[in-house]
């Protein structure tokens, strides 16, 4: 690790919304209001919780249910997936014909769970059961990705996917989003040590969420890393403005409808819950496509009135 100065313990979420607040300072504004997706969740809970009287119109999108994320928050990532899954499914059953992945949902999941064993068994063009695990969770990002997805599965069940790329000789392009990542996650609260606790959630979540519950349970770099927690992470406020609509996807695969629940009931007047009867993941920024909680989500942003009640989109 290359922290020399010793700056890297302090990249919080708790610090990033202090930093916002000197930019709200700095360009003379009272109030500034927050538009926050996924992780942004978080960082907008912990600025409305911190600064409560300088937040105006507060925006969260796809949550993780806090103001951090935590080994909770990530195993919560095989719930997701698990709820979002059968919408894929039912996409793909309704084009059988095309795809040849099952004729119904329930065939279309055995087809997963079976191709995922042979694949951890044989891999196959450079493909083994995790990277197929991986590809199929982000495959569940949004129905716009299903095409693609079935299109893969039916490549390697017929033994004609071509070969994986080669990863780059260089660095990733995503190295600084990955880093930024780690340290804001490892920094925000203490994370169990012990590896044998992390061996009986990947064997808890492997029983419990077969399509995806090993992989958000196992170890991260955050077992191993070399600081604590330079504060205790910020406590979601329940007093203050009512300024806080959270947005939610019915069938989130990352961040699913529980974390929307659990950040409303730690507001709680504070806030109102607006739940899409939709699937993916992302509503209002920049990725949704459904009027219901655009419509909401766009009057307050305009006017600044939260709906009376939470909203259950039909």
């Amino acid at each position: 690790m290359n922290d020399r100065n010793g700056h890297l313990r302090h990249v919080t979420t708790a610090n990033v919304a202090r930093d916002m607040d000197r930019i709200r300072a700095a360009l003379g504004e009272e109030k500034a209001s927050f538009l926050g997706f996924s992780y942004g969740s978080a960082l907008g809970a912990a600025y409305a919780s911190l600064f409560p009287d300088r937040s105006d119109r507060v925006v969260l999108d796809s949550n993780v249910g806090d103001t951090h994320l935590d080994p909770d928050g990530i195993r919560r990532y095989a719930l997701g997936a698990e709820e979002t899954f059968g919408d894929f499914a039912r996409w793909a059953a309704d084009r059988h014909d095309t795809y040849g992945l099952g004729a119904t949902p329930e065939e279309v999941r055995e087809t997963y769970l079976r191709l995922a064993a042979r694949l951890d068994d044989r891999p196959s063009a450079g493909v083994d059961g995790r990277v197929f695990r991986a590809a199929t969770f982000v495959g569940l990002y949004g129905p716009t990705l299903y095409g693609s997805t079935a299109a893969a599965w039916q490549s390697l069940l017929s033994g004609d996917a071509p070969p994986a790329p080669a990863p780059p000789a260089g660095p990733s392009p995503q190295d600084n989003a990955y880093t930024a990542f780690l340290a804001t996650t490892c920094n925000d609260v203490a994370w169990p040590r012990d590896v044998a606790a992390y061996q009986r959630a990947v064997a808890q979540d492997r029983e419990r969420f077969p399509v995806y519950g090993a992989a958000s349970a196992n170890v991260l770099p955050c077992a191993f890393w070399p600081y604590e927690p330079a504060e205790p992470p910020v406590r979601v406020l329940d007093e203050g403005p009512a300024n806080v609509l959270i947005v939610q996807n019915r069938h989130d695969p990352v961040t699913p409808l529980r974390g929307g629940e659990l950040l409303r009931e730690k507001f709680g007047d504070r806030a109102r819950l607006v739940v899409e009867n939709g699937s993916g993941h992302g509503v209002y920024a920049g990725v949704g496509n459904t009027p219901c909680a655009l419509g909401v989500t766009t009057s307050y942003l305009v006017d600044g009135t939260l709906p009376p009640d939470d909203v259950v989109c039909r």
